[in-house]
């Protein structure tokens, strides 16, 4: 039965004119550990003593946590000392992704991390692909982890391409993650964490009518990688970015006396692209594997009948 269904009433929180109200579903570390470890290794089930030895407190702290889980509204109690974990993806607060995101990130913490490529992409509307990995940059080594049905992936950055992030509202849950500015560089620069070369320009697309193109321009240049900003730059005209021209400027001059670089593998596919003079670019990819995106960033213009 859904958590949805009124029946369930008796559930989570409780019903006011046949609305149901939820706890506020926030998380203390200790909280957090205890809903991580239960999510991680698919388990609903939990007894006091497990919460015991797995925070390694005393009984009374143990059972503070509880106290605070069941409130919140992460533990139901089954009988005298087991509980019932309600999962991450269920109950109208949560709506998967936002509870997901969050717990995601607590994997982290307390290092620095930012949600990136296709996570931050489908975050802002960039992208259609419905993904079931949690792409998570952090300097931290830590290891992939699985939450339900999603896998938690984690990408170590070189120290120069690690910023660009802000703190960002999920559904109620306060996450970092990169901007748009560097979600849409991330992707180029590392496409296969997003969905391949043809996702990296769509995302491109819908990006470049969001984006300050100062800003990319600048993280461009921080970043300091010539191949990379001769990546960006085809990509862009390719889709139809509209670039100020003090911004598209930049981005060629960055660019300049570089070396030719290579869009896809070393060696042409049939039909691919080919070489491009402005950007000193060998595109070794077909139109088709772009998926369509040629002209996507042009804004479209809304014709009034007369």
């Amino acid at each position: 039965m859904s958590f949805y269904d009124t029946k369930q009433r008796f559930l989570l929180g409780f019903v006011t004119k046949m609305s149901i109200v939820f706890p506020i579903r926030s998380l203390s570390p200790q909280e957090s550990r205890v809903v991580l470890t239960l999510t991680e290794h698919g388990r609903r089930e939990v007894a006091r003593e497990d919460i015991i030895r797995l925070l390694a407190v005393s009984p009374e702290s143990a059972d503070h946590v509880i106290r605070s889980l069941r409130r919140k509204g992460w533990l139901q109690q089954a009988s005298w000392g087991k509980y019932l974990l309600i999962p991450p993806d269920q109950g109208p607060e949560a709506l998967g992704e936002g509870n997901l995101l969050a717990l995601a990130s607590r994997i982290a913490e307390p290092h620095p991390y930012y949600l990136g490529y296709g996570t931050a992409a489908a975050h802002y509307g960039l992208t259609t692909q419905h993904r079931n990995t949690i792409w998570l940059v952090t300097p931290a080594r830590l290891r992939d982890r699985r939450l339900n049905d999603s896998k938690v992936r984690i990408v170590n950055p070189v120290p120069r391409k690690f910023f660009g992030f802000d703190p960002v509202d999920v559904l109620g849950y306060t996450v970092k993650m990169s901007d748009i500015e560097k979600t849409a560089i991330d992707c180029i620069d590392r496409p296969e964490l997003c969905g391949g070369i043809g996702e990296a320009a769509i995302i491109l697309a819908a990006a470049s009518r969001r984006c300050d193109w100062s800003k990319v321009a600048s993280y461009l240049q921080r970043i300091a990688s010539k191949p990379l900003t001769q990546r960006c730059g085809w990509l862009a005209d390719y889709v139809g970015a509209e670039i100020p021209a003090d911004a598209r400027a930049q981005i060629l001059q960055l660019a300049s006396k570089s070396r030719k670089a290579f869009l896809g593998p070393k060696k042409a596919p049939s039909g691919a692209i080919g070489y491009d003079e402005t950007w000193h670019l060998v595109v070794n990819v077909t139109a088709a594997e772009l998926h369509g995106s040629a002209g996507l960033g042009r804004k479209q213009s809304v014709r009034k009948d007369t």
